[in-house]
Protein backbone atom coordinates (compact mmCIF):
# COMPACT_ATOMS: atom_id res chain seq x y z
CA UNK A 1 0.00 0.00 0.00
CA UNK A 2 1.48 3.58 -1.02
CA UNK A 3 2.19 6.39 1.10
CA UNK A 4 -0.89 8.25 -0.61
CA UNK A 5 -3.48 5.44 0.26
CA UNK A 6 -2.24 5.38 3.36
CA UNK A 7 -3.35 9.38 3.44
CA UNK A 8 -6.61 8.97 1.94
CA UNK A 9 -7.63 6.32 4.27
CA UNK A 10 -6.75 7.95 7.74
CA UNK A 11 -8.13 11.39 5.83
CA UNK A 12 -11.90 9.75 6.45
CA UNK A 13 -13.95 11.66 8.28
CA UNK A 14 -14.45 8.67 10.30
CA UNK A 15 -11.07 8.30 11.83
CA UNK A 16 -10.92 10.03 15.49
CA UNK A 17 -9.08 9.07 18.46
CA UNK A 18 -10.29 6.10 20.23
CA UNK A 19 -11.70 6.50 23.83
CA UNK A 20 -9.94 4.46 26.73
CA UNK A 21 -13.30 3.72 28.55
CA UNK A 22 -16.40 3.01 26.68
CA UNK A 23 -18.79 3.99 29.05
CA UNK A 24 -17.70 7.23 28.63
CA UNK A 25 -19.98 9.99 27.12
CA UNK A 26 -19.89 10.28 23.64
CA UNK A 27 -19.25 14.14 23.91
CA UNK A 28 -15.78 13.66 25.45
CA UNK A 29 -14.54 11.59 22.24
CA UNK A 30 -12.43 13.45 20.74
CA UNK A 31 -12.71 13.35 16.37
CA UNK A 32 -9.72 14.86 14.51
CA UNK A 33 -9.23 14.46 10.83
CA UNK A 34 -5.81 13.58 10.24
CA UNK A 35 -3.73 16.49 8.35
CA UNK A 36 -1.09 13.64 7.06
CA UNK A 37 0.68 9.98 6.83
CA UNK A 38 0.73 9.06 10.44
CA UNK A 39 1.96 5.11 10.24
CA UNK A 40 -0.04 3.46 12.63
CA UNK A 41 -1.99 1.74 9.29
CA UNK A 42 1.19 -0.17 9.08
CA UNK A 43 1.19 -2.02 12.66
CA UNK A 44 -0.74 -4.82 11.10
CA UNK A 45 2.77 -5.51 9.29
CA UNK A 46 4.39 -5.23 12.64
CA UNK A 47 2.54 -7.73 14.19
CA UNK A 48 2.76 -10.06 11.47
CA UNK A 49 6.68 -9.56 11.26
CA UNK A 50 7.11 -10.06 14.76
CA UNK A 51 4.80 -13.22 14.45
CA UNK A 52 6.69 -14.88 11.74
CA UNK A 53 10.08 -14.04 14.09
CA UNK A 54 8.40 -15.48 17.05
CA UNK A 55 7.06 -18.40 15.18
CA UNK A 56 3.71 -20.15 16.54
CA UNK A 57 2.48 -23.32 18.19
CA UNK A 58 -0.50 -25.81 18.22
CA UNK A 59 -1.85 -28.47 20.54
CA UNK A 60 -4.01 -30.69 19.57
CA UNK A 61 -5.38 -34.00 20.82
CA UNK A 62 -6.91 -36.46 19.27
CA UNK A 63 -9.45 -39.12 21.36
CA UNK A 64 -10.94 -42.46 20.09
CA UNK A 65 -11.32 -46.23 20.22
CA UNK A 66 -8.37 -47.54 18.18
CA UNK A 67 -8.10 -48.29 14.37
CA UNK A 68 -10.24 -45.68 13.90
CA UNK A 69 -7.69 -43.53 12.17
CA UNK A 70 -6.15 -41.14 14.43
CA UNK A 71 -2.35 -41.50 13.61
CA UNK A 72 -3.15 -41.68 9.52
CA UNK A 73 -5.75 -38.24 9.95
CA UNK A 74 -2.15 -35.95 12.07
CA UNK A 75 -0.05 -37.33 9.37
CA UNK A 76 -2.75 -36.30 6.65
CA UNK A 77 -3.84 -32.93 7.93
CA UNK A 78 0.18 -31.55 8.32
CA UNK A 79 1.45 -33.73 5.54
CA UNK A 80 4.25 -35.45 7.02
CA UNK A 81 5.04 -38.37 8.78
CA UNK A 82 4.76 -37.34 12.44
CA UNK A 83 3.58 -41.21 13.62
CA UNK A 84 5.39 -44.21 11.26
CA UNK A 85 3.33 -47.18 10.64
CA UNK A 86 2.28 -49.03 13.73
CA UNK A 87 3.36 -52.57 14.57
CA UNK A 88 -0.01 -54.42 15.58
CA UNK A 89 0.72 -56.59 18.38
CA UNK A 90 -0.66 -60.55 18.06
CA UNK A 91 -3.55 -61.80 19.29
CA UNK A 92 -2.02 -63.43 22.82
CA UNK A 93 -0.22 -59.73 23.57
CA UNK A 94 -1.04 -58.57 26.83
CA UNK A 95 -3.59 -55.40 26.45
CA UNK A 96 -2.63 -51.96 28.44
CA UNK A 97 -5.08 -51.60 31.41
CA UNK A 98 -4.76 -48.39 31.77
CA UNK A 99 -5.35 -45.00 29.40
CA UNK A 100 -1.82 -43.70 27.98
CA UNK A 101 -1.70 -40.07 27.43
CA UNK A 102 1.19 -39.58 24.67
CA UNK A 103 2.86 -36.57 23.30
CA UNK A 104 4.94 -35.63 20.50
CA UNK A 105 5.91 -32.70 19.34
CA UNK A 106 7.46 -31.22 15.89
CA UNK A 107 8.66 -28.10 14.43
CA UNK A 108 7.19 -27.97 10.97
CA UNK A 109 8.25 -25.09 8.75
CA UNK A 110 6.16 -23.74 5.64
CA UNK A 111 7.19 -20.93 3.07
CA UNK A 112 9.18 -19.31 6.20
CA UNK A 113 6.36 -19.76 8.68
CA UNK A 114 7.56 -22.04 11.59
CA UNK A 115 4.94 -23.82 13.49
CA UNK A 116 5.82 -25.75 17.26
CA UNK A 117 3.14 -28.55 16.51
CA UNK A 118 1.88 -30.77 19.94
CA UNK A 119 -0.06 -33.84 18.88
CA UNK A 120 -1.72 -35.49 22.17
CA UNK A 121 -2.87 -39.11 21.70
CA UNK A 122 -4.58 -40.99 24.08
CA UNK A 123 -4.02 -44.55 23.42
CA UNK A 124 -6.34 -47.73 25.25
CA UNK A 125 -9.83 -44.85 25.23
CA UNK A 126 -12.77 -47.15 24.62
CA UNK A 127 -10.87 -50.53 24.28
CA UNK A 128 -11.59 -52.39 27.29
CA UNK A 129 -14.93 -54.33 28.22
CA UNK A 130 -15.96 -51.86 30.73
CA UNK A 131 -15.38 -47.85 29.61
CA UNK A 132 -17.13 -46.49 32.52
CA UNK A 133 -15.41 -43.16 33.64
CA UNK A 134 -12.45 -43.88 31.02
CA UNK A 135 -12.39 -40.59 30.30
CA UNK A 136 -11.33 -39.16 33.96
CA UNK A 137 -7.17 -39.75 32.67
CA UNK A 138 -7.80 -37.26 30.13
CA UNK A 139 -9.96 -34.43 31.64
CA UNK A 140 -6.86 -34.55 34.46
CA UNK A 141 -4.35 -34.22 32.10
CA UNK A 142 -6.30 -31.21 30.66
CA UNK A 143 -6.63 -29.66 33.83
CA UNK A 144 -2.67 -30.23 34.86
CA UNK A 145 -2.21 -28.18 32.02
CA UNK A 146 -4.47 -25.62 33.47
CA UNK A 147 -2.82 -25.85 36.77
CA UNK A 148 0.66 -25.62 35.16
CA UNK A 149 -0.02 -22.35 33.21
CA UNK A 150 -1.78 -20.76 36.31
CA UNK A 151 1.21 -22.09 37.99
CA UNK A 152 3.25 -20.23 35.84
CA UNK A 153 1.21 -17.01 35.75
CA UNK A 154 1.63 -16.87 39.80
CA UNK A 155 5.34 -16.19 39.75
CA UNK A 156 7.71 -13.17 39.94
CA UNK A 157 8.62 -13.92 36.93
CA UNK A 158 6.31 -14.53 34.06
CA UNK A 159 8.99 -14.00 31.17
CA UNK A 160 8.84 -17.11 29.87
CA UNK A 161 5.78 -19.02 29.98
CA UNK A 162 4.99 -22.45 27.98
CA UNK A 163 1.49 -22.53 26.77
CA UNK A 164 0.72 -26.80 27.42
CA UNK A 165 -2.46 -26.04 26.96
CA UNK A 166 -5.17 -28.17 24.48
CA UNK A 167 -6.27 -25.92 21.62
CA UNK A 168 -8.17 -28.48 20.01
CA UNK A 169 -9.59 -31.78 21.01
CA UNK A 170 -10.65 -34.10 17.66
CA UNK A 171 -13.11 -36.83 18.87
CA UNK A 172 -13.60 -39.63 16.32
CA UNK A 173 -16.95 -41.29 16.54
CA UNK A 174 -16.92 -45.02 15.23
CA UNK A 175 -18.87 -45.07 11.86
CA UNK A 176 -21.80 -46.72 13.27
CA UNK A 177 -24.32 -45.08 11.08
CA UNK A 178 -26.78 -44.71 14.24
CA UNK A 179 -26.40 -42.33 17.09
CA UNK A 180 -23.81 -41.36 19.79
CA UNK A 181 -22.94 -44.62 21.80
CA UNK A 182 -23.37 -43.98 25.85
CA UNK A 183 -19.20 -43.73 26.23
CA UNK A 184 -19.14 -40.72 23.75
CA UNK A 185 -22.12 -39.06 25.78
CA UNK A 186 -20.15 -38.66 28.60
CA UNK A 187 -17.05 -38.00 27.47
CA UNK A 188 -18.38 -34.80 25.67
CA UNK A 189 -20.46 -33.51 28.53
CA UNK A 190 -17.26 -34.00 30.78
CA UNK A 191 -14.77 -31.83 28.67
CA UNK A 192 -16.90 -29.56 26.51
CA UNK A 193 -16.25 -26.70 28.97
CA UNK A 194 -12.18 -27.66 28.96
CA UNK A 195 -11.25 -28.15 25.58
CA UNK A 196 -12.87 -27.09 22.07
CA UNK A 197 -14.32 -30.28 21.27
CA UNK A 198 -14.55 -31.18 17.45
CA UNK A 199 -16.40 -33.90 16.38
CA UNK A 200 -15.22 -35.74 13.48
CA UNK A 201 -17.00 -39.03 11.87
CA UNK A 202 -13.52 -41.99 11.14
CA UNK A 203 -14.02 -44.05 8.35
CA UNK A 204 -16.59 -42.07 6.44
CA UNK A 205 -15.79 -44.07 3.31
CA UNK A 206 -17.34 -47.45 4.52
CA UNK A 207 -20.89 -45.32 4.38
CA UNK A 208 -22.66 -43.91 1.30
CA UNK A 209 -23.80 -40.47 0.80
CA UNK A 210 -27.23 -40.69 2.20
CA UNK A 211 -26.22 -42.52 5.85
CA UNK A 212 -23.58 -40.21 6.25
CA UNK A 213 -26.33 -37.22 6.09
CA UNK A 214 -28.65 -39.26 8.27
CA UNK A 215 -25.74 -40.03 11.12
CA UNK A 216 -24.94 -36.73 11.02
CA UNK A 217 -28.31 -35.35 11.86
CA UNK A 218 -28.76 -37.83 14.57
CA UNK A 219 -25.37 -36.86 16.07
CA UNK A 220 -26.36 -33.13 16.33
CA UNK A 221 -29.35 -33.92 17.52
CA UNK A 222 -27.80 -36.09 20.28
CA UNK A 223 -25.56 -33.10 21.11
CA UNK A 224 -28.17 -30.68 21.49
CA UNK A 225 -30.55 -32.65 23.95
CA UNK A 226 -27.52 -33.82 26.27
CA UNK A 227 -26.66 -29.72 25.93
CA UNK A 228 -23.23 -30.47 24.57
CA UNK A 229 -20.96 -27.38 23.49
CA UNK A 230 -18.98 -28.52 20.72
CA UNK A 231 -16.55 -25.69 19.20
CA UNK A 232 -18.38 -22.74 16.70
CA UNK A 233 -16.85 -19.81 15.08
CA UNK A 234 -17.14 -17.00 16.25
CA UNK A 235 -18.95 -14.10 13.81
CA UNK A 236 -17.23 -10.82 14.01
CA UNK A 237 -19.49 -7.34 13.06
CA UNK A 238 -17.08 -6.36 10.37
CA UNK A 239 -16.06 -9.10 8.88
CA UNK A 240 -17.30 -9.18 5.02
CA UNK A 241 -20.08 -11.80 3.35
CA UNK A 242 -17.84 -14.05 1.69
CA UNK A 243 -15.61 -14.74 5.43
CA UNK A 244 -19.24 -14.98 6.74
CA UNK A 245 -20.09 -17.36 4.12
CA UNK A 246 -17.16 -19.37 4.31
CA UNK A 247 -17.61 -19.59 8.21
CA UNK A 248 -21.26 -21.12 7.46
CA UNK A 249 -20.03 -23.71 5.25
CA UNK A 250 -17.53 -24.78 7.00
CA UNK A 251 -19.93 -25.10 10.22
CA UNK A 252 -22.34 -26.92 8.26
CA UNK A 253 -20.14 -29.62 7.83
CA UNK A 254 -19.78 -30.64 11.46
CA UNK A 255 -18.86 -33.04 12.26
CA UNK A 256 -16.90 -34.16 9.80
CA UNK A 257 -16.79 -36.95 7.81
CA UNK A 258 -13.47 -37.64 6.65
CA UNK A 259 -10.76 -40.14 5.21
CA UNK A 260 -7.23 -40.27 5.76
CA UNK A 261 -4.53 -41.56 3.70
CA UNK A 262 -0.59 -41.47 4.07
CA UNK A 263 -0.05 -43.06 0.24
CA UNK A 264 -0.59 -41.66 -3.56
CA UNK A 265 -3.11 -43.41 -5.92
CA UNK A 266 -3.31 -42.90 -9.66
CA UNK A 267 -7.03 -42.10 -10.44
CA UNK A 268 -8.75 -42.76 -13.98
CA UNK A 269 -7.85 -39.14 -15.91
CA UNK A 270 -3.83 -40.43 -14.38
CA UNK A 271 -3.71 -38.30 -11.77
CA UNK A 272 -1.61 -38.89 -8.68
CA UNK A 273 -3.46 -38.19 -5.54
CA UNK A 274 -3.91 -39.11 -1.88
CA UNK A 275 -6.50 -41.61 -1.49
CA UNK A 276 -7.46 -45.12 -0.75
CA UNK A 277 -8.45 -47.15 -4.33
CA UNK A 278 -11.25 -49.58 -3.76
CA UNK A 279 -12.48 -52.79 -6.16
CA UNK A 280 -15.48 -50.03 -7.12
CA UNK A 281 -13.18 -46.52 -7.64
CA UNK A 282 -11.11 -44.69 -5.91
CA UNK A 283 -11.62 -42.04 -2.59
CA UNK A 284 -9.94 -39.14 -3.08
CA UNK A 285 -8.82 -37.20 0.26
CA UNK A 286 -8.60 -33.91 -0.84
CA UNK A 287 -11.74 -33.91 -3.13
CA UNK A 288 -14.63 -32.07 -1.08
CA UNK A 289 -17.17 -34.18 -3.34
CA UNK A 290 -15.34 -37.21 -1.79
CA UNK A 291 -14.97 -36.37 1.81
CA UNK A 292 -14.83 -33.71 4.42
CA UNK A 293 -11.46 -33.30 5.12
CA UNK A 294 -10.49 -30.38 3.34
CA UNK A 295 -12.74 -28.65 5.29
CA UNK A 296 -11.63 -29.86 8.38
CA UNK A 297 -8.01 -28.84 7.52
CA UNK A 298 -9.52 -25.36 6.67
CA UNK A 299 -10.98 -24.72 9.79
CA UNK A 300 -8.07 -26.30 11.94
CA UNK A 301 -5.44 -24.91 10.21
CA UNK A 302 -6.10 -22.17 7.57
CA UNK A 303 -8.53 -20.51 8.79
CA UNK A 304 -8.99 -20.79 12.68
CA UNK A 305 -6.31 -22.05 14.26
CA UNK A 306 -5.49 -18.93 16.33
CA UNK A 307 -9.54 -18.21 16.73
CA UNK A 308 -9.44 -22.00 18.48
CA UNK A 309 -6.01 -20.44 20.65
CA UNK A 310 -7.51 -17.28 21.61
CA UNK A 311 -10.70 -19.24 23.13
CA UNK A 312 -9.36 -21.56 24.87
CA UNK A 313 -6.82 -18.73 26.35
CA UNK A 314 -9.71 -15.88 27.14
CA UNK A 315 -12.97 -18.30 27.38
CA UNK A 316 -11.70 -21.56 28.58
CA UNK A 317 -8.67 -21.39 30.38
CA UNK A 318 -10.18 -18.24 32.24
CA UNK A 319 -13.65 -20.39 33.82
CA UNK A 320 -11.33 -22.66 34.78
CA UNK A 321 -8.90 -19.88 36.57
CA UNK A 322 -11.82 -18.38 38.17
CA UNK A 323 -13.95 -21.79 39.33
CA UNK A 324 -10.12 -22.63 40.28
CA UNK A 325 -9.17 -19.46 42.57
CA UNK A 326 -12.90 -19.27 43.97
CA UNK A 327 -12.61 -22.97 45.18
CA UNK A 328 -9.69 -21.95 47.07
CA UNK A 329 -11.27 -19.17 49.05
CA UNK A 330 -10.01 -16.11 46.23
CA UNK A 331 -12.35 -13.83 45.66
CA UNK A 332 -11.90 -10.61 43.47
CA UNK A 333 -12.17 -6.93 44.43
CA UNK A 334 -13.79 -4.26 42.29
CA UNK A 335 -12.64 -2.00 43.67
CA UNK A 336 -10.20 0.29 41.42
CA UNK A 337 -7.55 2.39 43.55
CA UNK A 338 -6.51 -0.54 46.46
CA UNK A 339 -3.43 -0.71 48.24
CA UNK A 340 -1.79 -4.09 47.95
CA UNK A 341 -2.44 -6.07 50.98
CA UNK A 342 0.75 -7.84 51.38
CA UNK A 343 -0.62 -10.02 53.91
CA UNK A 344 -3.66 -10.84 51.71
CA UNK A 345 -1.10 -11.14 48.94
CA UNK A 346 1.05 -14.15 50.88
CA UNK A 347 -2.13 -15.75 52.46
CA UNK A 348 -3.21 -16.08 48.49
CA UNK A 349 -0.04 -17.45 47.20
CA UNK A 350 -0.31 -19.88 50.50
CA UNK A 351 -3.45 -21.20 49.08
CA UNK A 352 -2.65 -21.69 46.07
CA UNK A 353 0.69 -23.51 47.45
CA UNK A 354 -1.28 -25.60 49.74
CA UNK A 355 -3.86 -26.66 46.89
CA UNK A 356 -0.88 -27.94 44.90
CA UNK A 357 0.50 -29.83 47.31
CA UNK A 358 -2.88 -31.15 47.99
CA UNK A 359 -2.84 -31.98 44.41
CA UNK A 360 0.49 -33.70 44.63
CA UNK A 361 -0.12 -35.31 47.58
CA UNK A 362 -3.18 -37.15 45.94
CA UNK A 363 -1.52 -37.98 43.06
CA UNK A 364 1.38 -39.71 44.68
CA UNK A 365 -1.41 -41.15 46.77
CA UNK A 366 -3.25 -42.80 43.54
CA UNK A 367 0.22 -43.53 41.98
CA UNK A 368 1.08 -45.44 45.64
CA UNK A 369 -1.92 -47.41 45.65
CA UNK A 370 -1.64 -48.25 42.13
CA UNK A 371 1.68 -49.80 42.49
CA UNK A 372 0.90 -51.50 45.81
CA UNK A 373 -2.32 -53.09 43.86
CA UNK A 374 0.18 -54.21 41.07
CA UNK A 375 2.77 -55.66 43.54
CA UNK A 376 0.52 -57.29 45.53
CA UNK A 377 -0.93 -58.78 42.08
CA UNK A 378 2.31 -59.64 41.29
CA UNK A 379 3.05 -61.11 44.84
CA UNK A 380 -0.25 -63.23 44.34
CA UNK A 381 0.97 -64.67 41.19
CA UNK A 382 3.75 -65.54 42.31
CA UNK A 383 2.29 -66.99 45.13
CA UNK A 384 0.12 -68.95 42.96
CA UNK A 385 2.91 -70.53 41.13
CA UNK A 386 4.83 -71.62 43.48
CA UNK A 387 1.72 -73.20 45.04
CA UNK A 388 1.14 -75.27 41.97
CA UNK A 389 4.77 -75.76 41.88
CA UNK A 390 4.64 -77.52 45.35
CA UNK A 391 1.53 -79.25 45.01
CA UNK A 392 3.31 -81.51 41.55
CA UNK A 393 6.82 -81.77 43.31
CA UNK A 394 4.68 -83.54 46.26
CA UNK A 395 3.22 -85.62 44.34
CA UNK A 396 5.98 -86.51 42.33
CA UNK A 397 7.85 -87.72 45.55
CA UNK A 398 4.73 -89.34 46.68
CA UNK A 399 5.12 -91.16 43.57
CA UNK A 400 8.65 -91.90 43.74
CA UNK A 401 7.77 -92.96 47.77
CA UNK A 402 5.44 -95.39 46.42
CA UNK A 403 7.67 -97.07 43.99
CA UNK A 404 10.64 -97.36 46.43
CA UNK A 405 8.25 -99.17 48.76
CA UNK A 406 6.96 -101.30 46.35
CA UNK A 407 10.66 -102.67 45.38
CA UNK A 408 11.44 -102.74 48.60
CA UNK A 409 8.26 -105.43 49.78
CA UNK A 410 9.65 -107.00 46.45
CA UNK A 411 12.77 -107.77 47.81
CA UNK A 412 12.02 -108.41 50.95
CA UNK A 413 9.42 -110.92 49.78
CA UNK A 414 12.13 -112.45 47.18
CA UNK A 415 10.32 -112.02 43.85
CA UNK A 416 12.29 -110.40 41.06
CA UNK A 417 11.71 -106.50 40.76
CA UNK A 418 11.20 -107.28 36.93
CA UNK A 419 9.14 -110.15 35.57
CA UNK A 420 10.91 -112.97 33.69
CA UNK A 421 10.47 -113.31 30.16
CA UNK A 422 8.28 -115.92 28.91
CA UNK A 423 9.37 -118.07 26.13
CA UNK A 424 8.16 -118.34 23.22
CA UNK A 425 6.42 -121.43 21.77
CA UNK A 426 7.84 -122.95 18.40
CA UNK A 427 10.78 -124.56 16.82
CA UNK A 428 13.25 -122.55 17.96
CA UNK A 429 12.25 -122.95 21.87
CA UNK A 430 14.55 -125.53 22.48
CA UNK A 431 17.72 -123.93 21.18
Amino acid sequence: MSETDHYSQADHPQAHLSQEHSDQPLANVVRKKLMGYVGFANLPNQVHRKSVRKGFHFTVMVVGESGLGKSTLINTLFNTTLYPPKEYPGPHAERPRTIAIQSISADIEEAGVRLRLKVVDTPGYGDFVNNSESWKPILENIEARFDGYLEQENRVNRAKIVDNRIHACIYFIEPTGHSLKLVDVEFMKCLHTKVNLIPVIAKSDTMTDDEIAAFKQRILADIAFHNIRIYEARRYEKEDEETIAENEEIMRKIPFAIVGSDSEVQTADGRQCRGRQYPWGIIEVDNEEHCDFVKLRQMLIRTHMEELKDHTANVLYENYRTEKLISIGVTQDHSVFQEVNPAAKMAEERALHEAKLAKMEAEMKMVFQQKVAEKEAKLKQSEEELYHRHRDMKEALEKQKADLEDKKRRLESGRPLTPEKTKKKGFLSNR
